[in-house]
Order: C-alpha cells, then sequence, then structure tokens
C-alpha cells in the first residue's frame, strides 16, 4: 500500500475528526458523523497496522486519534471518580507507558548489569583497590556486620520512609537529569559502582551469598525501578534532540507528558520494593524464600508490562496524563521547525 497515497486521501477525515474532538457537538448530525468519523479512522490504523514495516510516523498519528476519538465519546460531560481515574491509570495508562518505553528501559538494564559485571570484575582483579579508600580491619567489618546490620538497624517503618525517600529522589533526579542526557549517565554510575564494589569486597572475603541474599529480595525490583527512571529521562532528552514530524517544543511536551505519569507509577513500584526491604529482606527466613519473594514480584511487574501493557497500548492507550499524545499534526507533510 502506498502510504502518502493513502494519507491523502483520507486526510480531510482525520482532520473533521480532530475538530470534532475538539468541541462538544452542536447536533445529532454531528454526532453521527463523530461516530462515523472514529469507526472509519479505526478501520484506517487497522490498514495502517497492517503495511510491512508499518509506517513509523503514521501508525503513532492515527493511533493517538482513535484513542482520543474514543476517549472523547465515553468521557464527555462526565467525570470519574477518584477511584476509578486511579484504577484506570494503573490498569491502562502507566503500563501502556512502560510498555512503549520498554527497549528503552530494557536496553538501560542490560548495559547497566554489563555495567556492575565489569566493575566487579575488575576490583576482583585489583583488590587492593577494594580497601583503597579504608583499611583492611574496616572492609572486613563492613562484610561482617555493617552490611547486614544495615537492614535491621532502624525500625521497619522508619526504615521503609527512609529507602522509599531516597528511591523516590533519585528517580526524580533520573528523569529530570534526562533533559540533558550526561547526567543521567554519572547519577546511574554512582549507584551502579557502589553495588558492583559491595558485590566485590564480599566475593573478596567469600561472602558472596550473604550479598545476593540481602540484596535481590527487594534490589530486583527496586533496579528495574531505577532503570525505567533512567530510560524516561533518556527518552526525553531524545524527544528534542530527534523529535520526528513534530517541532521540538511539540515532541518533549508530548513525552513530557507521558513520563510524568512513568514518575507518578513508579511511586507504586518504589513503595513495593521499599516494603519487601523493610520487611522481607531483614526477616530472617531462609534465603530461598526471600530470594523467591522478590523474583516472584518482579516476575509479576514484567507481566503487568508486557501482558496489561501490551494490550493497552495496543487498545490505543499512550500514557499521556492529558489523556491525548500530540503525535503529528499531519504526519505525511514531514515538516520541522
Amino acid at each position: 500500500m502506498d502510504v502518502d497515497a493513502f494519507a491523502a486521501v483520507h486526510r480531510d477525515t482525520w482532520s473533521r475528526l480532530e475538530e470534532l474532538c475538539d468541541r462538544p457537538p452542536s447536533s445529532v448530525a454531528e454526532v453521527d458523523e463523530f461516530v462515523s468519523l472514529y469507526q472509519r479512522t479505526a478501520t484506517h490504523l487497522s490498514l495502517v497496522h497492517s503495511t510491512s514495516p508499518p509506517d513509523p510516523y503514521l501508525v503513532p498519528y492515527l493511533s493517538w486519534l482513535v484513542a482520543r476519538a474514543r476517549s472523547r465519546a465515553f468521557t464527555e460531560g462526565y467525570r470519574p471518580p477518584a477511584h476509578v481515574s486511579l484504577l484506570r491509570f494503573f490498569s491502562r495508562s502507566f503500563p501502556a507507558a512502560l510498555y512503549r518505553l520498554r527497549w528503552w528501559w530494557l536496553g538501560v538494564m542490560a548495559f547497566s548489569l554489563l555495567y556492575i559485571a565489569g566493575t566487579w570484575w575488575w576490583l576482583s582483579a585489583h583488590p587492593e583497590a577494594l580497601v583503597a579508600a579504608g583499611s583492611e580491619e574496616g572492609a572486613r567489618r563492613y562484610v561482617d556486620h555493617s552490611f547486614v546490620e544495615y537492614y535491621s538497624r532502624y525500625h521497619p517503618a522508619s526504615f521503609f520512609l527512609q529507602v522509599f525517600t531516597n528511591n523516590a529522589w533519585l528517580s526524580a533526579r533520573l528523569v529530570v537529569a534526562g533533559l540533558l542526557g550526561l547526567p543521567v549517565a554519572l547519577a546511574l554510575h554512582g549507584n551502579l559502582a557502589g553495588l558492583a564494589a559491595a558485590g566485590a569486597l564480599h566475593d573478596h572475603y567469600d561472602r558472596v551469598g550473604q550479598f545476593f541474599g540481602y540484596i535481590l529480595p527487594h534490589g530486583l525490583l527496586e533496579l528495574t525501578g531505577l532503570f525505567i527512571a533512567a530510560a524516561a529521562g533518556l527518552r526525553l532528552f531524545w524527544s528534542w534532540v530527534e523529535p520526528g514530524p513534530r517541532t521540538r517544543l511539540s515532541s518533549l511536551g508530548a513525552e513530557g507528558r507521558s513520563m510524568v505519569g512513568v514518575a507518578l507509577g513508579l511511586v507504586a513500584l518504589f513503595a513495593t520494593a521499599g516494603a519487601i526491604e523493610a520487611g522481607v529482606t531483614p526477616s530472617g527466613w531462609s534465603t530461598p524464600v526471600r530470594i523467591g519473594i522478590g523474583a516472584a514480584v518482579e516476575a509479576a511487574f514484567f507481566a503487568y508490562v508486557f501482558v496489561l501493557g501490551r494490550r493497552a497500548a495496543r487498545d490505543g492507550a499512550t500514557g499521556d496524563v492529558e489523556g491525548a499524545a500530540v503525535v503529528a499534526d499531519l504526519p505525511v507533510d514531514g515538516t520541522r521547525a
């Protein structure tokens, strides 16, 4: 199918549907027209989806337009209760935003794990670097006592608030710093290098089992959240570096609204990770049980993204906090400010 010719033929239909989405209907005839245009545009989206490869500009534009028309049809004149909006956010908007962002945060995850492994290997090969900032006695005391005591030093509620606040603050920095790109890498470096150093130090004293036993229960979900925050920041950076058919400001605004939704959803993710870190990690249960709980929660999160999020994204959800991600004015024009 010739996508440019297809867009030229149906451009008036899409423009008219946009116009009707911008205002309440003035007559019964306009309501009928709106429904007809919505159905036709949904069919157009299905046709464009079937092309190989799908057009990178037209598919997002029509997905947005169909989602906007659907939202207009079902919510005009009605503001749902807060609990309904909250349920809709966590069942559609947030998972859809995570699914749309999947290649970014999976890429950050892969790079970060390789970075941890590489730093760990280098520190193991240069054990003198492990105690360069302290003493052999201090390093041994950290492995034998301080590392484990950290998780039970405070009351669970106080410890939960402490780790939750720290993670939320770090993720906010990663998202905001993403506008400039490089600060994301610097922030990740500090945290990942510290994690690798702790692991290498435990390995040096043959206590690597203790390290994983106390890191993995909460760390699987906690690190995933940080990778998502870093990816959200980098996506913001890329939105103005390569805005596609939109202006740089429009591209940044659209992605910014979606990333705000991601940041809001991460609050719940870090609350869950914090609850595990405060309640499960220092619980005294066997290591396989504690790690198993962390792995089960992580698996549930991946199912949440790649089952629920994939379905919501296919239905047109974008994660935009305003409910309308303005992908392009007219995608086939190819103009850019």
